[in-house]
């Protein structure tokens, strides 16, 4: 099937980390999901611990986003017209996200960024935008840039296909560097017009931010009078009912959404402050559109997904169950005398093959990745489905059960014994 792709889709697949470039191999093609399981055209079962990369957080098939997807699609699929399911969602978002006072919808993450981003410098006047090296907002031209040679210099283009002028209009900074920020903002801060972060960087496996970081950024952000932006596309609704900042008192302008909030439909959304959202089209002076923006099988399944959570109240347990399978991760390394640091937060863990703390891009880039790779194929052969790259996160779900943990800690364990030669 890898082949007969290839044939027609540029590298055979439609995003390239599904191709298993970082780690070799062939990619599973899919054939179905249920539960905390994939199963691919062969047959074979597989633990999903990449969970679409992120929306998966009630697990594949949960029957009440099943029922509501059916529902709607019995009545119709789009309508390029209002519905009644965009503004509950609206309403539901706005009451859970608490700097979210109105809120526009998308249909993907990266719409989100880019559409945040023109409204910022539109509301600002400026047209500067800060980023941080190994977050990812999608593949908008302005912000798919990487640092330049310097520790303070602004973006050149991480990709074939972005303007020299455009990519220097983000400047690219450390993520976790508090002094690095702070001198850059005194020189430049009255040309920026927003700073936009992961506020638990997802891009660069999981990187959580130090203490003082985020409330610093807030403050000069504030101070210069520039916006500040969350990117919470993976952190949304994956902590606790609303968003990271939520959990941290930190009020943001604008936030980008997606991911669970479209309980796996594609889906993504933006919203902040009243007095800056005003300014979108037909309102302000900022246009922005989308087809099937708010589309109602994205809003029905959005709306089934955010219920149950809401109703449910998942967080603690499933932040409990992420803690003992990580134990176990730790554990199994050390008994194979596999140097292994774990990054974890809630449901949602990064792993790096080394030794002392991953708290910045070059620490995640000192990871040992040809190690990954092997964990990676010693996971799969044993029916453990992990992200197919280095630098990305692993989740649980609701639907991961203590017998389903054990089963990927034992193979885990297994792996780790296989990477030191011992088995």
């Amino acid at each position: 099937m890898f082949t007969k792709a290839k044939q027609f889709i540029p590298g055979g697949v439609n995003s390239p980390v599904r191709a298993f470039t970082r780690v070799g191999g062939i990619p599973r093609f899919i054939d179905m999901a249920q539960g905390a399981f994939l199963y691919d055209l062969e047959g074979k079962e597989y633990i999903d611990h990449v969970l679409s990369w992120g929306p998966m957080i009630l697990g594949h098939c949960h029957h009440a986003v099943v029922d509501a997807v059916i529902r709607q699609a019995h009545t119709g699929m789009s309508y390029g017209a209002p519905t009644e399911a965009e503004v509950l969602m609206a309403e539901l978002i706005c009451s859970a996200v608490s700097s979210v006072d109105t809120v526009r919808f998308v249909n993907s993450g990266t719409e989100a960024a880019m559409s945040v981003i023109r409204l910022a410098r539109a509301f600002t006047g400026r047209d500067l935008v800060v980023k941080f090296q190994g977050c990812y907002h999608g593949h908008v031209d302005a912000l798919l840039v990487k640092a330049g040679s310097g520790a303070l210099t602004f973006g050149v283009a991480d990709t074939s296909g972005v303007p020299e002028v455009i990519a220097a209009t983000t400047a690219v900074l450390e993520y976790n560097d508090i002094n690095g920020f702070e001198r850059f903002m005194n020189e430049h801060g009255g040309k920026v017009a927003a700073v936009i972060v992961e506020p638990v960087a997802g891009n660069m496996g999981v990187v959580l931010p130090q203490a003082g970081f985020l409330e610093m950024l807030r403050e000069q952000t504030s101070s210069h009078g520039a916006l500040l932006v969350f990117d919470e596309v993976i952190t949304g609704f994956r902590f606790c009912f609303g968003g990271y900042q939520d959990l941290v008192g930190i009020r943001p302008d604008l936030t980008c959404l997606g991911k669970i909030i479209g309980g796996g439909m594609p889906v993504g959304a933006f919203g902040g402050r009243a007095d800056i959202m005003k300014m979108l089209a037909p309102e302000g002076p900022v246009y922005q559109a989308g087809t099937l923006s708010g589309n109602p099988l994205a809003m029905a399944a959005g709306l089934a997904t955010l219920t149950v959570l809401r109703e449910s109240d998942p967080y603690e347990g499933l932040a409990l169950s992420m803690d003992r399978l990580m134990g176990s991760f730790r554990s199994g390394s050390e008994k194979a005398g596999i140097p292994l640091t774990v990054n974890q937060t809630g449901s949602m863990a990064g792993i790096f093959f080394q030794q002392g703390p991953v708290e910045r891009f070059d620490d995640v880039m000192a990871s040992n990745t040809k190690r990954y790779a092997r964990f990676f194929h010693a996971m799969l052969d044993q029916g453990v489905y992990l992200a197919p790259s280095p630098f990305e996160a692993l989740f649980i779900s609701t639907a991961h059960t203590a017998e389903v943990l054990e089963k990927t800690a034992a193979s885990a364990h297994k792996a780790f014994l296989m990477l030191s030669g011992q088995v």
